[in-house]
């Protein structure tokens, strides 16, 4: 069944009177076909998820009725931040879409050390705008309950200005994983509380320096392996997200 994600707060609209308007209307009646009697469920910012039946169709908005709300959880437990180096191509669009899909809260992007991809202000501008439709057409596609939002930074030391926001700030970095290190991931999970932030950096193609590496550290982030193998930089945040959801939605 369709999923809408709407721009308001539940506690801010009527049950009786929902709107439909924009890009959620058109898609809803051009695309869907959408009819009086008919049922979709809508997503509020403050991520109330209902069920809600079309009561009445106007030129520009789509009216509809609650029905009752969405009672299981979709969200993973702790809200987890993928912060990507510029990567090459489209591998961004893939990180973003396939980690909302696997609960991926929000995902920033930065210019690295090896970041081959240059993004100016117009360029950088119009590739977040298309990243947030990827990311809430992947959250209706996935059942989410929430929306990520996608950030594009002008500079690598902004994504160190994040790090206040967060209670865990960790980095996959291969060489960690080239020497063995298999416990910090692992013991930051195992000690996890619901409701945390986390942070999880990952590099670009050619990985990060060690200038950035130590820079990194001395700001407060913990560098980790993520196993044996050495994964492509869109690879590595589905990696982590699916170990987070296994440990803590799969396991307990």
């Amino acid at each position: 069944m369709q999923r809408y994600f709407m721009e308001e707060n539940y506690q801010d609209v009527r049950a009786d009177k929902l709107v439909l308007t924009g890009d959620n209307y058109h898609h809803a009646v051009r695309v869907m076909r959408m009819k009086i009697g008919e049922h979709c469920f809508l997503v509020y910012q403050d991520a109330v998820a209902l069920l809600a039946v079309v009561t009445g169709l106007e030129e520009s908005q789509l009216i509809l009725k609650e029905v009752e709300k969405e009672e299981q959880t979709k969200e993973l437990p702790l809200t987890v931040t993928i912060a990507s180096g510029y990567p090459k191509g489209d591998k961004l669009e893939w990180v973003v879409q396939k980690g909302t899909e696997l609960g991926g809260h929000h995902f920033l992007s930065f210019p690295s050390e090896y970041s081959i991809t240059k993004w100016d202000e117009k360029k950088r501008s119009k590739k977040q705008e298309r990243l947030n439709k990827i990311a809430k057409e992947a959250a209706e596609q996935a059942h989410r309950q929430f929306q990520p939002q996608v950030k594009l930074f002008a500079s690598f030391e902004k994504i160190v200005a994040e790090f206040s926001q967060y209670d865990h700030v960790l980095v996959a970095y291969e060489e960690a994983a080239k020497q063995g290190e298999i416990s910090q991931f692992t013991k930051v999970l195992q000690e996890s509380k619901a409701g945390e932030k986390w942070l999880f950096i990952f590099g670009p193609e050619g990985g990060f320096s060690t200038k950035e590496i130590a820079y990194l550290q001395e700001k407060g982030a913990k560098i980790c392996g993520l196993g044996p193998r050495i994964l492509r930089t869109e690879t590595a945040p589905l990696y982590v997200l699916s170990a987070i959801s296994y440990y803590l939605e799969l396991s307990q």
